[in-house]
């Protein structure tokens, strides 16, 4: 499984991002092989549609799951029909926050949301 997280930097100990288009960075987690890949987010530099841009590029990464603080529904859209699950976290670091998901502490984005208002989630996985 790859796991997309919203991130302030390249390091584990970052803390997630909670803008998903405007992040700097997505840090990519592979469950297969226990490799890490950071992308710069194309999105942060889109002067509208960040969202979009962002979305795009995890589904051309192939991810199944991203970790962000929330999601606007253009991104939602993409996101969902690429039948990528998405759920929301915040001011953790990133290896909390995977920790988190592991234990099944976060809560599913079932609808778009707006900055991390909370709006849209559910608990469990």
């Amino acid at each position: 499984m790859k796991i997309a997280v919203s991130a302030k930097s390249k390091t584990a100990d970052s803390l997630l991002d909670i803008r998903f288009g405007r992040c700097e960075y997505f840090q990519i987690y592979d469950g297969e092989n226990d490799e890490v890949k950071v992308i710069d987010n194309k999105g942060k530099l889109s002067g509208s549609g960040a969202g979009v841009a962002a979305a795009q590029q995890l589904v051309d990464e192939k991810v199944n799951l991203i970790i962000t603080g929330s999601l606007g529904p253009n991104a939602y859209e993409i996101v969902e029909k690429a039948g990528i699950k998405i759920y929301k976290c915040r001011d953790v670091s990133i290896s909390s926050a995977l920790e988190k998901f592991n234990k099944d502490e976060l809560l599913e984005l079932v609808k778009p949301s707006r900055n991390g208002t909370g709006h849209g989630f559910r608990g469990g996985r």
